[in-house]
């Protein structure tokens, strides 16, 4: 598939192929094994971390010889937004001039879709005018069609967890059972909302329990990211140092988008050698121009949230939130006020929790930018 070259070397959104992607190759590698051993995989990540980047880039090495499919659900509310995002993905992923897209076109008008076609980028969107209870069938047939393909079949749904959302309660059960009876489709059920994937995949009461292998993605590793940027800023004859890409992968905390966004920035405004004064102005800017956002948090929180926020912040790093030691630092209150604050925080999803490798947990600020707003405040 033909695909457009970034204006940096460093995107912030979409799939450009091989040459912009960094490293993944433990975690690429373990998906294709999966794919090719007919084993669906759950994928957890925290959010702009690079699963979809992961996603797209298996999908490219697979696309001769499977029919790869990509969906995010994200914005469904409900199954027959899902019916849509499904049926509107499967006929994106295959140009309809070819046989296998003529097939495809051909199944879906069976149908009797509604089609609209996107003003920006021409692509087809599906919709059905149908009652919501004929939505597991259609999604039925929908399977059904890509099982009898000669060729096998890779579906990525993105942003699994939101099927938790929908108002009908058993589809998790007749989704599971569906694709259970498949053969020849693989899935990759991915998503960022880490505690309700784990619940949907590994509690023994859901129907989709252990059907799946599971990949969490972390951080890539410091001095392999290190390696990349200095080698993409080299490869347009700019000059950068180690030690000044150090500084930026400290800066965002080794976070992909925070490092593309910087790092992208930095690219555009420089000319032959980078400094660190030239990528602390630039860091400078983009805190700015998110300060009206920021704002708009702290006025979400209570006091003690916010103060439980700024001292999270300014640690970087908390891994007991609730000792006598970090309280007396915080000047917080009580570990019963801590532990109130941190479940908030947590489903606003202000701050992450994770754990590190001795398995203790540690809790982070999930936007680096608001974190450094904070720390420089």
């Amino acid at each position: 598939m033909k695909r457009n070259r970034p204006t940096t070397p460093f995107p912030t959104t979409g799939y450009y192929g091989e040459e912009f992607f960094c490293n993944r190759e433990e975690e690429t590698s373990m998906l294709i094994n999966n794919v090719n051993g007919g084993q669906s995989t759950t994928l957890v990540a925290l959010r702009r971390i690079g699963k979809t980047g992961l996603v797209k880039h298996v999908q490219n090495k697979l696309e001769k010889e499977l029919i790869c499919i990509y969906a995010d659900i994200l914005p469904t509310e409900n199954s027959s937004d899902l019916l849509n995002a499904l049926a509107t993905a499967i006929v994106n992923a295959v140009p309809e001039r070819t046989s296998i897209g003529k097939k495809i076109w051909s199944f879906i008008k069976t149908l009797r879709p509604v089609i609209n076609y996107d003003a920006l980028s021409g692509q087809p969107n599906i919709s059905f005018n149908i009652h919501p209870n004929d939505s597991a069938y259609h999604i039925e047939s929908l399977f059904t069609f890509l099982e009898k393909q000669e060729k096998r079949v890779l579906f990525a749904i993105d942003e699994f967890q939101q099927i938790v959302n929908y108002p009908e309660k058993n589809i998790e059960a007749w989704l599971r059972k569906t694709i259970q009876q498949l053969k020849n489709v693989v899935f990759i059920f991915s998503g960022s909302q880490q505690h309700l994937m784990n619940d949907i995949f590994s509690n023994p009461s859901k129907p989709f329990y252990r059907s799946t292998l599971f990949l969490q993605l972390k951080k890539i590793p410091f001095n392999e990211y290190q390696d990349f940027i200095q080698e993409k800023f080299s490869d347009s004859r700019k000059e950068i140092s180690k030690e000044i890409v150090a500084e930026i992968l400290n800066w965002t905390d080794v976070y992909t988008y925070f490092v593309q966004l910087l790092c992208n920035r930095v690219y555009l405004s420089s000319k032959k050698k980078i400094s660190s004064v030239g990528w602390r102005q630039e860091a400078y800017k983009i805190l700015k121009e998110q300060e009206y956002i920021f704002f708009e948090y702290r006025d979400l929180l209570t006091s003690q949230q916010w103060n439980l926020l700024k001292a999270i912040a300014r640690e970087g790093k908390v891994k007991a939130p609730t000792s006598k030691e970090f309280l007396i630092e915080s000047g917080i209150g009580s570990p019963a006020t801590v532990r109130r604050s941190l479940d908030s925080l947590l489903k606003k999803e202000m701050i992450y929790k994770d754990y590190d490798h001795e398995g203790k947990t540690f809790y982070c600020v999930y936007d680096v930018l608001f974190q450094r707003w904070i720390q420089a405040n």
